[in-house]
């Protein structure tokens, strides 16, 4: 595909020679030359006699010379651009030093129990990678089982536990490299500290779970055909793994966008299979088989109705968290066999959304958003109630983890200006023990956050959440970071991350609103964000932005924005729709051309949340947001950083590489348009420690500088 290129060559690629006369001025006294020249070769399609044109289709090829080249010059123009960010701005030079105090620290993920003995994740200060470990009962020494060092030199490679035999001497975990959602399963001997030579093979798994007796595993395995439910017995070929579920159901296909998992029910006797339709799912099915009677049909407990369930087996009952007929949800004791209409509510729907729930210790504990903070509800399995958990401050807090014959379970609480903290709750007199605290340089006492409500412009209020030091100055003056996701159900509750401690740590403000589509307010909430409603979105993400500027906290010369995935499309909006509120914007792994998203990857999983260019309506509305589509000539563009990765095999890395191409040309403001690719880094998390401080440092140093003051050009 040379034709794509000038007359110059591929050597012209490989090296930085400028084709525009134009200047590029970042701020902090930053000069660049125009960007990569590269050459638009338009291909048009024809959607429904709509002729629409994309001149930057070649980009889509990633491993194609052309491609590669494009992404070492676009490489090369960020690095000289970070590179005077550095050592011009004092917040560039010492980014990475002072994340590096914030992040590279000793860290512990939330405990498994098995008899009587302690599994999960830490990483010490100083290492890449996070370890398995065991504590072997609630006073003994912490020793490490899996380290990740041991199994490749590669610094982005990393491991994460799946599951734990029933009696402990089990564990089966994963192994991946970098962001990629893709990973191998190993099986690792407890007693004999040794792997065994069982392995699956690397592929996007859904899960993996141990039979009662641990002598095999369940493990579920998606790709674009579907996904596939297979048994494992250790010390057998994977080729004789015999299949359990998948294909179709009751005369009913499966195809690749629905998904699902299975569990052992605590007393070992049913394995359950929730099948999500769609991400987000727009109905869940469950099934289950009764283990003690090997070779058994499956029976159902909910199949066909468009709404979401999910389900625990306790004490000789099926419990059932659902929002069927109840948005904000409700958990009811079903009967298998009889619609939801003849089943028992337990725990009735509230105006707060049930965010999520479990069983430990013979009681039910429910999470609840309060206007996005965390509150925990006990109940009794008769639906009493019996007592809440107490949390200091707004926060978010994870579900009570642990089995329903349990008398501990475990549960961390975070929040923007507090790292998380791990407890053990004795569910029987409700103390709770310390298991984990993070030793992190960040006194959150120096800081306050806080929740205001505005207005859409439709008139729904919204939650925000405002943070900052202490006696931060509001006259208009100072930086803001914004984020946000709104979409796919999920609520943007308060939750620690380093980088935006860091901003804050640098006398900037911080803000997140609950936009519509996450699941904030239950699914009705979520609803009024998703397929042709998807502009109400944006537009309570304007709408908090006018907030903001006019209560003073920032000025659109000082105003930050990021997001990434989903919330990299919010970012695309905000450069097409409003770019005059802001002025530096950091777009990470994001879908930007929604015509042609669902082609690639697993972008098909998401059309029941965003439709498809393929249907006429939904195109109509797709077109009309769609960022890639909407890009024009303007002078008001602000300074922008994509940020994407080769391992990025969630969402197709051609978004960023398009829509740096066509924003660079279309960009009049004289503003840097960046491309920040990684050939390591991905979606998911799992790159190495010391690449995430660089990575966030880069961000940071970026989004810190653009939105300073302007320098006078001469």
């Amino acid at each position: 595909m040379k034709r794509c290129f000038s007359g110059l060559g591929l050597v012209f690629w490989l090296g930085l020679a400028w084709g525009h006369a134009q200047t590029i001025h970042g701020r902090g006294g930053i000069l660049l030359s125009a960007p990569p020249e590269v050459q638009a070769t338009p291909v048009t399609d024809d959607y429904f006699g709509t002729k629409i044109v994309d001149n930057y289709r070649w980009l889509e090829d990633a491993n194609s010379p052309e491609t590669r080249a494009f992404i070492d010059a676009e490489n090369a123009y960020t690095n000289t651009y970070l590179q005077q960010a550095r050592i011009r701005t004092q917040a560039g030079a010492q980014a990475a030093d002072d994340l590096d105090a914030l992040e590279n620290v000793s860290d512990s993920g939330t405990p498994v129990e098995r008899a009587g003995n302690f599994f999960f994740t830490r990483r010490l200060a100083g290492e890449e990678q996070y370890s398995i470990c065991i504590r072997r009962g609630w006073t003994g020494k912490d020793e490490r089982l899996v380290d990740p060092a041991t199994l490749s030199r590669d610094p982005n490679a990393s491991i994460g536990l799946y599951d734990v035999s029933r009696d402990g001497t089990m564990l089966a975990y994963f192994f991946k490299q970098g962001g990629a959602d893709e990973s191998t399963v190993h099986f690792f001997n407890v007693k004999t500290r040794k792997t065994l030579e069982d392995e699956l093979p690397a592929a996007r798994y859904l899960n993996v779970s141990f039979a009662p007796d641990g002598a095999s595993v369940y493990y579920a395995r998606n790709n674009k055909d579907g996904t596939l439910l297979y048994q494992h017995v250790f010390g057998t070929r994977n080729s004789h793994d015999t299949l359990i579920f998948g294909r179709e159901f009751r005369g009913e296909l499966l195809g690749g966008s629905d998904l699902f998992d299975s569990v052992v029910t605590d007393d070992g006797r049913y394995l359950v299979i929730q099948i999500d339709r769609g991400v987000p799912p727009t109905r869940v099915d469950i099934v289950f088989r009764d283990l003690t009677k090997p070779g058994s049909p499956f029976d159902i407990l909910v199949w066909g109705l468009d709404a979401r369930f999910s389900a625990m087996y306790v004490k000789g009952a099926w419990y059932v968290k659902t929002d069927y007929q109840s948005p904000m949800g409700r958990i009811m004791r079903a009967d298998p066999g009889v619609m939801p209409e003849a089943w028992q509510t337990i725990v009735p729907e509230g105006k707060n959304v049930i965010d999520d729930w479990s069983i430990v210790g013979g009681k039910i504990y429910v999470n609840r958003l309060v206007d996005v903070k965390s509150e925990t509800e006990v109940f009794t399995l008769d639906g009493k109630p019996d007592g809440q958990i107490e949390y200091d401050g707004i926060g978010s807090a994870s579900k009570l983890i642990g089995r329903s014959q349990d008398r501990y379970g475990f549960f961390n609480f975070e929040s923007y200006i507090a790292p998380p903290t791990v407890y053990r709750l004795d569910t029987e007199t409700g103390k709770r023990d310390l298991f984990f605290q993070p030793k992190i340089p960040f006194d959150s006492s120096q800081y306050e956050l806080k929740q205001v409500f505005y207005k859409s412009k439709d008139g729904t209020q919204i939650p925000m959440f405002i943070a900052g030091k202490k006696g931060l100055k509001q006259d208009g003056t100072e930086r803001l970071l914004m984020t946000g996701y709104g979409g796919f159900d999920v609520s943007e509750t308060p939750q620690w991350n380093p980088a935006f401690a860091w901003w804050m740590e640098q006398g900037g403000w911080f803000a997140v609103p609950g936009l519509r589509g996450g699941g904030e307010y239950g699914e009705q909430w979520h609803e009024q964000g998703m397929l042709e409603k998807k502009q109400n979105v944006f537009n309570d993400w304007f709408a908090a932005a006018e907030y903001l500027i006019a209560n003073k906290y920032t000025s659109p010369q000082h105003f930050a924005i990021r997001g990434r995935s989903n919330g990299g499309l919010l970012m695309g909006a905000s450069i097409t729709q409003r770019p005059e509120l802001f002025s530096a914007v950091w777009c990470g792994y994001p879908l930007l051309d929604m015509l042609r998203y669902q082609k690639f990857k697993v972008g098909y999983y998401w059309t029941t949340e965003y439709g498809s260019a393929d249907d006429e309506t939904q195109f109509g509305y797709l077109l009309k947001y769609s960022p890639y589509q909407n890009v024009k000539p303007r002078p008001d563009y602000p300074a922008v950083m994509f940020f994407t990765g080769d391992s990025d095999t969630r969402v197709d890395p051609l978004h960023a590489r398009k829509m740096t191409a066509l924003l660079q040309a279309a960009s009049k403001s004289g503003r840097p348009v960046l491309l920040h690719y990684g050939v390591g880094g991905g979606h998911s998390a799992g790159v190495s420690i010391d690449q995430q401080v660089q990575d966030d440092a880069d961000e940071l140093t970026f989004l810190w500088t653009e939105t300073g003051q302007p320098a006078a050009r001469k």
